[in-house]
């Protein structure tokens, strides 16, 4: 038996929330499949999309008050959540599996001083072309980068996770033998003083906090959902290369190289070599091929 922590990016999970529970269907076979071969199964997810969207939502309302984004950050984790313990929850059912699975909203203590507060690069919402975005950062005061040849998007801070508020929870429901949703968008990050802890307007990389959380619970495999089958270098390119089995030393050339993109593929390669560099298993693969991945069959192995 072995413990996972599988990452869902944000973006795999479609973008409307109708999109979102279809989505969730397809997820839900190779996870109950992991959990009929007894294993223990902690999920995260992102919600760069969706929180971008709560978040605007709210500010282009004129019958609402503002929300705050620690506030967005926690109703995303709430009907993400949701979606994901309902298609869990119906597949575990259709497969006569008596197990149950709760979301935990999650806080992920952060450095106040952290210096991704002074240089917002985490990309949220959605895509937008050149005109749109520099209409939305005069309207708004957005700060709006292009991201990865796909358009334009908001970006916000993105410390640094340090600790996991709720990891004794989610330790003693794993002990009792639940499957857990946490970290959920990264988690809402806070700010802790004197034992109080602050939201502050941010969102914490999900693969950062899927790794954190990977190191805290002593998982075995960190597994990582995304959009491509693999990693690869010279990605779009003729002589593109898909990696399959690679080593953290090759990895950590590889970026000196820039082959992957900021607010991209990079922090998953970040977030996998420092949990492969504890002498785990991390896995980067496509929801396509979730289930040979999650056999080491598929995806981009990564080990020490």
């Amino acid at each position: 038996m072995s413990r996972y922590v599988i990452s869902l990016g944000g973006n795999a999970l479609g973008k409307t929330p109708e999109e979102q529970k279809e989505l969730l269907k397809i997820v839900a076979k190779p996870i109950v499949e992991l959990i009929k071969e007894g294993h223990e199964i902690v999920i995260a997810h992102g919600n760069g999309p969706q929180v971008g969207m709560i978040n605007l939502s709210f500010t282009e309302s004129s019958s609402t008050p503002n929300m705050p984004f620690p506030e967005c950050g926690a109703m995303s984790q709430g009907y993400i959540g949701y979606h994901m313990q309902n298609a869990i929850g119906n597949e575990l059912t259709r497969q006569n599996i008596n197990k149950s699975i709760a979301s935990v909203v999650t806080q992920v203590i952060v450095d106040e001083f952290d210096e991704a507060f002074q240089n917002p690069r985490k990309p949220i919402g959605s895509f937008y072309t050149k005109e749109e975005a520099t209409k939305l950062s005069e309207k708004m005061g957005y700060t709006m980068i292009e991201d990865a040849g796909r358009g334009y998007r908001r970006v916000v801070p993105s410390p640094m996770p340090i600790d996991v508020k709720e990891k004794a929870i989610v330790k003693s429901l794993l002990k009792d033998n639940h499957i857990v949703i946490t970290v959920g968008g990264g988690g809402i990050p806070v700010i802790e003083k004197d034992g109080i802890l602050t939201g502050v307007a941010a969102v914490i990389d999900k693969d950062n906090a899927s790794e954190k959380l990977a190191e805290l619970i002593d998982a075995d495999y960190l597994v990582i959902i995304t959009a491509v089958d693999n990693v690869y270098i010279n990605f779009g390119k003729e002589n593109s290369e898909a990696l399959t089995n690679v080593k953290t030393s090759r990895l950590k050339q590889l970026i000196t190289e820039n082959h992957f993109a900021p607010g991209s593929m990079l922090p998953k390669i970040q977030a996998t070599m420092k949990f492969a560099n504890k002498g785990k298993t991390s896995i980067i693969a496509s929801l396509n091929n979730a289930p040979e991945a999650f056999k080491l069959e598929a995806g981009t192995i990564i080990t020490k």
